[in-house]
């Protein structure tokens, strides 16, 4: 595995890749590597002939208060899993080389990066969009690779791919799970043994809401009855049941249903989907 730190010197060894006609992916993380990132690299590999893996903690897609300082870093960790798996380059820039200009950004995510996360972390969205696009130019990738479980921040990168008219191709994968349930998540580390206990109830009460919905039931009543029960066990900062394909209210025919939210319990902040389709419409 190559590691670059220069966009020049990672753009001298993708050129020369094109120029043989090499298909090249891209990967980007945050680092603290576990299996779901592993499962993008796979799905990556199954696409193209050259994976690049970017860790970059990227300072603008956090707020004053968050966990910037204490994200996990563990690039030695992070290096063998990417070799284990047979990654072609890895990308480990500074901040002075994804934002050499400095960190304004003139593209703005717009009201879909408003809601749900975006109503806690207001500037989030438009800090991922921002070096996202910023490796995109770099990289010049003919595909990325993103999880589900982020499913706000995958509709904002394909929006962003087709708001720029990006040669690109947007896959993913759908959310990593551990063997209870909980979504795989870097942030999991965080939790106590105690919470880690109690985390795979966030992903159970989630199912319910499904089935409840899919007996039948109101998509209010199952969204009360999901929030209620969430209530007790952690602090809920929103669970919504929306149109899957672009994060609106449901309407008549919608068939495509998402139902995601956000918790916080002990110190940490999780969040989760469960995408499924109706079809008593």
């Amino acid at each position: 595995m190559e590691i670059f730190k220069t966009q020049k010197d990672l753009e001298l060894y993708l050129d020369s890749l094109r120029l043989e006609g090499k298909k090249i992916a891209l990967v980007p993380t945050m680092g603290g590597l576990h299996d779901g990132h592993l499962s993008l690299v796979d799905k990556a590999k199954s696409l193209s002939e050259i994976v690049v893996v970017s860790i970059f903690v990227n300072p603008t897609q956090f707020a004053r208060g968050e966990d910037f300082d204490d994200y996990p870093n563990t690039f030695e960790a992070d290096k063998l899993l990417l070799e284990s798996k047979n990654v072609d380059a890895l990308f480990l820039p500074s901040k002075e080389e994804i934002y050499p200009h400095g960190t304004a950004s003139d593209y703005k995510v717009g009201a879909i990066g408003q809601i749900l996360c975006g109503a806690f972390r207001p500037t989030h969205f438009d800090g991922v969009a921002q070096v996202v696009k910023r490796f995109f130019e770099i990289v010049k990738p003919d595909l990325a690779v993103f999880g589900e479980k982020d499913f706000q921040q995958l509709l904002i990168i394909k929006t962003l791919v087709s708001n720029l008219s990006l040669n690109l191709k947007i896959e993913s994968i759908p959310t990593q799970r551990e063997d209870d349930g909980l979504a795989m998540s870097t942030r999991n580390q965080y939790l106590s043994d105690l919470d880690r206990e109690r985390a795979p109830h966030f992903y159970s009460v989630l199912c319910d809401a499904r089935d409840s919905i899919l007996r039948g039931n109101s998509f209010p009543e199952a969204k009360k009855d999901a929030i209620k029960t969430l209530g007790k066990s952690f602090e809920v900062e929103y669970l919504e049941v929306l149109d899957a394909n672009n994060l609106t209210q449901i309407e008549t025919k919608t068939t495509e249903v998402i139902i995601i939210s956000a918790i916080r319990f002990g110190g940490t902040r999780l969040i989760d989907n469960l995408v499924f389709r109706r079809t008593n419409v």
